[in-house]
């Protein structure tokens, strides 16, 4: 009896810290490799533009989903919205993304809410390169690939 309500407890704390995790926005939070967002990504539309950082920002792309980072690239054709990541991912790395910076960006170019989009997989400023997507689509923060 006393094994049965220590394994009980023992499960009811994990459920508990899982569910802290999830709404601390560390379960994936929508940004997860089987999310909806994620299924946007399309490699057939990657391609590269180069322009200046406008603006970075905070951001939920979809209904539902946690805090993400963004930025307003400005191009010498248009200024176009580059979803990064989830911010909790973007906040720990040690590139640090500020206005007027120029930047290179690789991603998919989608359509959000009627509106284009980059979903980024890859930065570069300067000699430094960021990648947060495989060229699968498969973020980084995933903690697995597709083999």
């Amino acid at each position: 009896m006393k094994r049965t309500r220590f394994v009980g407890i023992i499960t009811g704390i994990i459920m508990i810290t899982t569910s802290l995790a999830v709404a601390a926005g560390m379960g994936g939070g929508g940004w997860g490799i089987g999310g909806a967002y994620q299924r946007i990504y399309n490699p057939s539309t990657v391609e590269t533009v180069s322009g200046t950082i406008e603006r970075v920002d905070r951001m939920k792309p979809m209904r539902g989903m946690g805090a993400g980072i963004h930025l307003l690239l400005k191009t010498d054709k248009e200024t176009i919205p580059v979803h990064l990541g989830p911010d909790w991912y973007i906040n720990k790395l040690d590139a640090k993304l500020e206005k007027g910076e120029k930047l290179d960006v690789t991603g998919s170019k989608v359509t959000i809410s009627g509106k284009p989009v980059i979903i980024a997989s890859e930065l570069k400023k300067g000699d430094e390169v960021l990648v947060l997507r495989d060229a699968a689509g498969v973020p980084a923060w995933s903690g697995w690939r597709r083999k």
